[in-house]
């Protein structure tokens, strides 16, 4: 699988031969300490296994499954935390936008804005995205074919702004259910833009848990490892100190403490599927 568009998002290039993007970090800013010190982790492991890290948090969750669900601490107070983030430990930071209005206030914070998969058609959002200048990752929506996403890209692209990423996070079947059919990161990379692979959100079981989403968290890895076979550029990880505990996606984010060796075996994955190319 070969992605023909290339970029750089800071001083990481995308796609990498030598090494997936990571995008990695808690599914929302619960708090400050938390977020602190999971990106503290991630410049460990960073540093240890010889890659970098896009530090991902939702600033607000808007797409909750109950209303009475927790949505974050407060959008600047949020925002601010990624802004720390990216400063203390010189680490890209991305977050999810819901409406156009979000667009302005949160590009003055991250560096990649993402689009959740329930809005990747949401023409107005994207464009708003793309006009941020700003590199844009799209999740694929669960109803989505993997080819047509390719003209959700082209919104962004048609503003000008060529770094778009494509992620594919699942695919409704039935009811409380998601697969991941391989097919589809081949057919989105036809494209021309990287292609990465949500590793815990494609493992959700939505609405399942009465009110919050269940999910499978024990096949991240057997998965992760398909997606980096088949070829992807790079790897999207909700991570948390204590997942049990977590506000949001508890039930599929990866423990911090285990994040270390998932990176080392992909890692090893991504290079010697990629020293392939060249037989």
């Amino acid at each position: 699988m070969s992605s023909t568009q290339k970029f750089s998002i800071g001083s990481l290039s995308v796609p990498d031969e030598s090494c997936p993007l990571f995008i990695a970090g808690p599914c929302l800013i619960e708090n400050r300490a938390m977020a602190m010190e999971t990106a503290e982790e991630l410049q460990r492991i960073g540093q240890e296994v010889g890659v970098r890290f896009i530090f991902k948090g939702s600033y607000r969750k808007a797409n909750r499954t109950s209303g009475t669900s927790f949505t974050g601490i407060g959008d600047t107070e949020a925002l601010e935390v990624l802004a720390e983030i990216r400063q203390r430990y010189n680490m890209p930071v991305i977050t999810d936008i819901h409406e156009t209005k979000d667009v302005t206030h949160a590009a003055r914070y991250v560096d990649v804005l993402q689009i959740p998969a329930f809005l990747c058609r949401q023409t107005e959002l994207l464009v708003a995205a793309g006009e941020s200048g700003l590199a844009v990752n799209i999740k694929k929506g669960q109803f989505m074919a993997p080819d047509d996403m390719a003209l959700a890209a082209a919104k962004v692209v048609q503003t000008g702004n060529n770094r778009v990423m494509l992620t594919e996070r699942g695919s409704s079947f039935g009811y409380h259910n998601l697969v991941v059919d391989f097919r589809g990161l081949a057919k989105m990379a036809e494209s021309g833009y990287p292609v990465l692979y949500d590793a815990t959100h494609s493992l959700q079981l939505p609405g399942a848990g009465h009110g919050i989403s269940g999910g499978e968290r024990q096949y991240v890895m057997p998965l992760a490892r398909a997606a980096v076979a088949a070829g992807v550029d790079g790897l999207f990880f909700e991570i948390h100190p204590n997942p049990s505990k977590a506000m949001s996606d508890a039930a599929t984010q990866v423990a911090l403490a285990d994040f270390g060796t998932i990176v080392k075996q992909l890692l090893h994955l991504y290079r010697c599927v990629r020293s392939l190319h060249s037989l």
